[in-house]
């Protein structure tokens, strides 16, 4: 029998000493083909963070927002995406919204897309709205476009349409 802690809140997995179950050995979460896939409770978008400790070796996917301060060698796919100051992305950014405070190296496809002073861009942009702060570096070309986001294939076989609904 479990009794409550002293704030009153119900003992935790991690209070009572136990792990969360492991993932798969080759990391990637149960069903996803190699590919995270971010889906909140319900199948409601979430909002999801990497923080500046991690790395992440693959392709991610969510119906959400994710926030980036660490490493992802692989491609990204979102409704909205923020890179921040100590982020280093190595791979194609998809999103309706992008936000760019560190480093990208690859291609950035979003309808909005926002180079932030800080920001250090070394690919082609494709976007329907486009905003450079004075002091963000950006080596690329620039392409606007209606829908730039239209006609992407997602990593490992997973349709957009999966992402809508």
């Amino acid at each position: 029998m479990f009794t409550k802690k002293p704030d009153g809140k119900e003992p935790t997995a991690f209070d009572l000493g136990r792990t969360a179950p492991p993932l798969p050995p080759n990391g990637a979460m149960p069903g996803s083909g190699g590919t995270a896939l971010g889906r909140g409770v319900g199948g409601k978008a979430s909002h999801s963070q990497i923080g500046a400790d991690l790395t992440i070796l693959g392709n991610l996917i969510s119906k959400g927002e994710v926030h980036v301060d660490g490493e992802v060698q692989g491609d990204l796919h979102a409704a909205n995406v923020v890179i921040g100051e100590t982020a280093r992305i190595n791979g194609g950014i998809v999103a309706d919204e992008v936000v760019v405070r560190g480093t990208v190296m690859g291609s950035i496809r979003g309808k909005r897309v926002v180079l932030q002073s800080s920001s250090k861009v070394e690919g082609d942009i494709y976007h329907s709205q486009l905003a450079i702060e004075q002091g963000a570096f950006f080596e690329g070309k620039s392409r606007r476009s209606d829908d730039p986001t239209a006609g992407v294939q997602l990593p490992d076989g997973a349709s957009r349409q999966s992402l809508s609904g």
